[in-house]
């Protein structure tokens, strides 16, 4: 199944108020595997970029002025969404600038229908913790030490990596090794072995059968057993 992780970048809140889609990012995936596909974008806003804005994402009117319209890349985005589900964090507010645009460049919006919101999966799976991308990516140990700004693309990988777990995917912490070391000589061959590595000497396994004693003691406790189960008669 191919899917699309996407984040944007904004001017302000609310489109409806005259804000505006300055940068977005997109990551395909297929059968939650990424395919190393991507769609990357600036916009040039057609007006001002407000203090408070620029200080979460960095991007000033003078780095977008010479980027390009929406309506100049809308049908390239569009052919790289297709028809396939899309993924975002606090999804209800990414599509509706997505669609504010898309009718500014005098295209169809996007079904609402193919939306999944991950922060809506977070509150049913963590109930009462912090859903932010950044308390998500500590919960799932998900690597985020090079995220100092918001920024679209690398907001969609994160996202994307998050996604794959929050839905069961490839469990980052395990660390498989791609091929295991030889086992030493005389390890025995067995399942879920893991060999010695070259910095701990192998030792045999050590016994665990009981001793005489042990034994001579268990009897004992048996022997005080009040109709045990396993004498009465099948």
């Amino acid at each position: 199944m191919r899917e699309i992780v996407f984040d944007t970048e904004t001017t302000g809140l609310d489109p409806k108020a005259g804000h505006r889609l300055v940068e977005i990012g997109c990551v395909e995936l297929v059968d939650r595997r990424e395919t190393g596909r991507t769609f990357h974008a600036y916009f040039h806003p057609e007006r001002d970029m407000p203090a408070e804005a620029e200080a979460v994402h960095g991007l000033s009117i003078q780095f977008l002025s010479d980027k390009p319209l929406f309506a100049a890349r809308a049908d390239e985005l569009i052919e790289f969404l297709g028809d396939a589900p899309m993924v975002a964090h606090n999804a209800v507010f990414d599509f509706g600038f997505i669609n504010a645009e898309l009718a500014r460049a005098g295209r169809p919006a996007l079904d609402m229908t193919r939306m999944c919101c991950t922060v809506q999966m977070a509150r049913k799976l963590h109930p009462g913790a912090k859903h932010s991308l950044d308390a998500l990516c500590t919960r799932y140990g998900i690597d985020r030490s090079h995220r100092i700004k918001h920024g679209a693309l690398l907001d969609a990988e994160l996202l994307a990596h998050l996604y794959i777990e929050m839905t069961g995917g490839r469990q980052i912490g395990l660390g498989l090794a791609a091929q295991p070391a030889a086992a030493p000589a005389g390890a025995p061959a067995m399942g879920g072995f893991r060999p010695a590595s070259p910095q701990r000497p192998y030792r045999e396994p050590r016994p665990h059968a009981a001793t005489p004693a042990e034994l001579a003691l268990h009897a004992q406790f048996v022997a005080t057993l009040h109709q045990p189960l396993w004498h009465d008669s099948p």
